[in-house]
């Protein structure tokens, strides 16, 4: 007895405590601002997002349909003029299934900068607002906006002084009057300058995804040498440096020394390419539709080329000139013997290094030195090695129909890799040029077209007659139609999760076979529903507002409207299941892909509840008359996100998302909320209790 007392001492404060902590309002980002005078007209505004662990803050630069950027409004005045735009440190980067696209997030500390240059002589105000949206492992908050003020004195006076303004956390809006204003230590501009320096740091997930590419453009330097332009160059090149027999040491570091040189020429070319193609202008890449339809046309001239409709040459008297100075001999000549190299093969290597240049083109300047880094190491391997080991030479295999095999094969992944830059100029501009089920098909049909030519039942003009196959070239076709049968699923609304990064949304495929056999089971339940069985489905009492965008998974039916759903509720005499969620919620679609499609959990929210999803980050406008003023800030609340945000913060005191609640018809609260939890059992729990306190309630 005392030992069941003293485990129950000890666990019922924990688990008050866990409850309290958990219905809370959350505010896992602090806003401080600041500014630095730079000169006598220019200021450099500073906005410091102080991150707590575990939680990201996401970029400005985030492509349509993830998460909601962090955006920046400055009222306009003209006083002052905005001189560039809103500079962010390097955000990490990470692939998100859930968004099925890769995005830009900061953890602990982001410092964002902003300049402008006063147009009068005395003290002016630089006002606006920024919205942002935060998550973490398990939650995400709806869009939250901050408003600023700064008051900027131009004229003579010390240079690189960083002036304090004020501090502001990440409530719904600006938060509640000044208890969340917190003073902000006055900071040096050397002190600001490190803040900027540690959020650039290099973090574990953006090394190892550069290690990643590093190796992928490895591989391209690899399957570029077993090309028809490069192979055979091998023992030509080594026959240069051996021709002195005098002297094998000095030809053996010319040797070297030309590797060194390939290596060099892809790296400058790399560097080039992230000079002219920085952090600024990645949003333009990812998301515009002119850079992308540009790189499908690439990738599909590309794949011509290596079918074999045309070559891909440059100038001769550019190659010529070259071969001219590589005759001069020493390091010079090993240099422009390798510049020769480059320039000959430059028909086969131009679609390989323009792949991974178009991939490297995110951003990020480190992405396109250490692309062609890794390429020119691989490239350059063969014939450093061979230049050494000439001997190696006798156990290479003979030059071949092999070769054009490899480049036809490259060719086909080209057409299937480009067609991802068309798909996202699709997705981002609404074209409907290439639905998913589409694009499934067209992968069909190309690595089907690969598996029989590897076969040698298709042939191009400049390949050989196939009259065998090798237990390797089988193995290439066995892997390529096993490919081919996994894709076929898809075009009837297959998941197909490994393919997730490059396919389209499923949202955009036109014929679901899972949608349609959950609209038959809806029709087939509603024809054999009468008066003498009420409730048995999902029903609902009138047409759904905002349902025209807004939707329920599974098939599932209920309201986007509180007021709408409550008097369904009513009117039916069933208990509420409150869905408070998000456009930009992950962890809702985790929810609803894991926990929501369980048979027993489907069955329960379609009989036994009236649904209602209350989306906290949708911005269509209300009418006026819809508006509300909180009671919690005392704004007004205009759009259907701010309005449902501001209910569950008011009512319930918590502003995380996904967050369950369960109401009688009256509106009153059955048991304890539920929010995140993949844990099926526990889910059906908590709408067992909710269903059991409703019926007691009945009674």
């Amino acid at each position: 007895m005392r030992i069941r007392r003293l485990l129950l001492a000890f666990i019922l404060p924990l688990a008050l405590a866990s409850n309290v902590l958990y219905a809370q309002v959350l505010e896992p980002v602090k806003w401080s601002f600041s500014h630095e005078k730079i000169s006598e007209k220019e200021f450099k505004l500073i906005f410091t997002a102080t991150i707590e662990n575990k939680w990201h803050l996401y970029s400005q630069n985030i492509q349509e349909g993830g998460p909601v950027p962090t955006s920046f409004r400055f009222d306009p005045s003209s006083d002052f003029q905005l001189v560039g735009k809103v500079e962010e440190p390097r955000p990490k980067r990470m692939y998100d299934p859930n968004f099925e696209m890769e995005v830009a997030y900061f953890d602990h500390k982001a410092v964002f900068t902003q300049k402008v240059k006063a147009l009068v002589d005395r003290p002016f105000k630089v006002k606006g607002a920024l919205e942002f949206m935060c998550c973490d492992d398990s939650r995400c908050l709806p869009p939250n906006e901050v408003e600023f003020e700064f008051t900027l004195t131009p004229g003579a006076g010390a240079a690189s002084e960083v002036v304090s303004t004020t501090t502001a956390t990440s409530s719904t809006d600006t938060g509640k009057g000044s208890s969340l204003v917190e003073p902000l230590q006055i900071k040096t501009s050397q002190t600001a300058a490190e803040e900027v320096t540690a959020t650039e740091g290099t973090d574990s997930n953006s090394t190892s995804s550069l290690w990643l590419f590093f190796w992928v453009a490895f591989l391209g330097g690899l399957l570029a040498i077993l090309t028809p332009c490069v192979f055979p160059m091998i023992p030509m090149t080594v026959s240069f440096f051996m021709h002195d027999e005098t002297n094998k040491a000095k030809a053996r570091f010319q040797a070297i020394f030309y590797g060194f040189s390939i290596i060099a020429i892809y790296t400058i070319i790399g560097t080039a390419v992230a000079l002219t193609l920085g952090a600024n202008f990645a949003n333009f890449l990812s998301t515009h539709w002119l850079p992308n339809l540009f790189f499908f046309l690439i990738f599909m001239v590309f794949a011509a080329s290596f079918f074999g409709a045309f070559e891909i040459v440059l100038p001769s008297w550019l190659v010529t000139k070259t071969d001219q100075k590589a005759d001069k001999g020493g390091l010079v000549g090993a240099f422009f013997m390798a510049f020769t190299l480059v320039l000959v093969s430059f028909s086969c290597t131009a679609p390989i290094v323009g792949s991974i240049l178009v991939a490297s083109a995110s951003g990020e300047i480190l992405k396109p030195i250490v692309g062609m880094l890794g390429f020119g190491l691989a490239f350059a391997l063969p014939f450093t090695l061979f230049a050494l080991f000439p001997g190696w030479l006798s156990n290479l295999p003979k030059s071949g129909g092999w070769l054009n095999s490899v480049k036809v094969v490259l060719g086909f992944i080209e057409v299937a890799l480009g067609l991802k830059f068309l798909s996202v100029a699709d997705q981002t501009y609404h074209w409907g040029i290439l639905d998913r089920e589409i694009y499934i098909a067209i992968w069909i049909v190309v690595f089907t077209l690969m598996g029989f030519y590897l076969l040698g039942k298709i042939r191009f003009k400049h390949d050989s007659e196939v009259t065998h196959i090798g237990v390797f070239r089988l193995t290439l076709v066995i892997i390529t139609f096993s490919f081919v049968v996994y894709l076929i699923p898809g075009m009837w609304g297959a998941p197909l999760k490994a393919l997730a990064g490059y396919l389209p949304p499923q949202s955009s495929h036109d014929f679901d076979l899972n949608q349609v056999i959950r609209d038959n089971a809806k029709l087939i339940m509603e024809s054999g529903k009468t008066a003498s069985f009420p409730g048995t489905t999902n029903e609902t009492c009138d047409k759904p507002k905002y349902s025209e965008f807004l939707h329920l998974p599974h098939g599932l039916e209920g309201y986007f409207d509180y007021e709408q759903g409550l008097a369904c509720a009513k009117k039916l005499n069933k208990p509420v299941f409150i869905d408070f969620t998000g456009h930009g919620c992950v962890n809702c679609r985790e929810m609803e892909a894991r926990v929501w499609s369980h048979p027993e959990v489907l069955k329960r929210l379609k009989n036994d509840f009236v649904i209602i999803a209350l989306y906290v980050d949708d911005k269509t406008e209300l009418p006026e008359n819809e508006w509300i003023v909180s009671s919690y800030d005392g704004k007004v609340k205009k759009t259907i996100g701010k309005k449902y945000a501001d209910f569950q913060i008011s009512r319930f005191n918590v502003n995380a998302q996904p967050y369950y609640v369960l109401l009688d018809p009256d509106g009153n609260q059955l048991v304890p909320p539920k929010a995140y939890d993949l844990n099926v059992d526990n889910f059906i729990r908590f709408l067992d209790s909710g269903l059991e306190a409703f019926r007691k309630r009945q009674q």
